[in-house]
């Protein structure tokens, strides 16, 4: 049952590392990565004739808007996910129903990050602004890599271990 939880932790703290490394490039190559949602929002690149161009945004103000709110998105799942994992780890030898109940903030910093991937970057960039008609301001490919790898790690993280109930109850603490 350890092994289980432990990877668990593991994989919760290796989220909020991985979200720690992107706050922190998002901030120190503030200009490349800025560079790239001046683009995605002035479809700079997409198919020539496009009828869709009148939702173009060429404001600077609202580009750089739009990338802070990107940024503390993912700045406030990482801290989820940080927190999260640590009440993880302190509950470790907890009997399973107070682990269990330790997985809210971890979740909570998993399904943020999801939302964000497929919210902001496939379903705002990618439709609204017609990211996936470019060939080189196209980040759908990675969006759905992150959200992918972190569902799979959220539906391990919420699933109960070996011999829970669906209250997060062992048969023995389910009888007492």
């Amino acid at each position: 049952m350890q092994i289980i939880r432990l990877t668990k932790i593991a994989l919760v703290f290796s989220v909020a590392l991985l979200l720690f490394l992107i706050v922190l490039n998002n901030i120190t190559d503030y200009g490349s990565n800025l560079l790239f949602v001046e683009n995605v929002l002035g479809m700079t690149t997409v198919f020539e004739g496009n009828q869709l161009m009148w939702r173009s945004i060429d404001s600077p103000l609202v580009h750089t808007i739009f990338y802070a709110t990107i940024i503390l998105w993912e700045g406030a799942a990482m801290v989820f996910c940080f927190i999260g994992g640590y009440k993880l780890l302190s509950r470790l030898k907890a009997p399973q129903a107070e682990f269990a109940e330790g997985k809210s903030l971890a979740i909570a910093g998993l399904v943020l990050s999801m939302l964000q991937w497929f919210v902001a970057f496939i379903t705002i960039g990618g439709e609204w602004f017609t990211m996936w008609q470019s060939e080189i301001w196209n980040g759908q490919d990675a969006a759905f890599r992150m959200f992918a790898c972190f569902g799979i790690i959220l539906i391990f993280v919420y699933l109960p271990e070996f011999g829970e109930n669906s209250r997060g109850l062992s048969e023995e603490e389910n009888t007492n």
